[in-house]
């Protein structure tokens, strides 16, 4: 399974457990940027922003070029799909334990309204 790269997934994680790395993912959904259009929405400094984009290089979900002077951002996806792939195994799981207390529950009120059914029966 994907635990075998668990240090990249433990590095994709912690990209994505901070919520202003997330919205930098985001808007590179919508094409390259550079470091300083990433940090405007934040009000944050440029040195700010280049540490939350070295956690997002570092998880290999950004990919960042130099020209010049000027830091080009660009959405590199592929380890969000080996995070998907680890999340889709307990989402799985999950979906399982619902579906068999789904159907618990269903015999449950089964039981109940037969039971009433009887019940009224008796008294009839």
């Amino acid at each position: 399974m994907v635990e075998l790269n668990a240090h990249r997934l433990d590095t994709v994680f912690h990209a994505l457990g901070d919520a202003t790395r997330r919205r930098m993912l985001r808007e590179l959904t919508r094409g390259e940027r550079t470091v300083s259009e990433l940090a405007e929405p934040f009000a944050m400094s440029l040195a700010a922003a280049s540490k939350h984009i070295k956690a997002l290089e570092n998880a290999g979900l950004i990919r960042r070029e130099v020209h010049g002077r000027t830091h080009i951002c660009r959405l590199e996806p592929g380890p969000l799909a080996s995070a998907h792939e680890w999340l889709g195994f307990y989402e799985r799981y999950w979906t399982g334990r619902l579906d068999v207390l789904e159907r618990l529950l269903l015999e449950d009120d089964e039981r109940k309204s037969k039971s009433r059914s009887e019940t009224r029966k008796k008294k009839e």
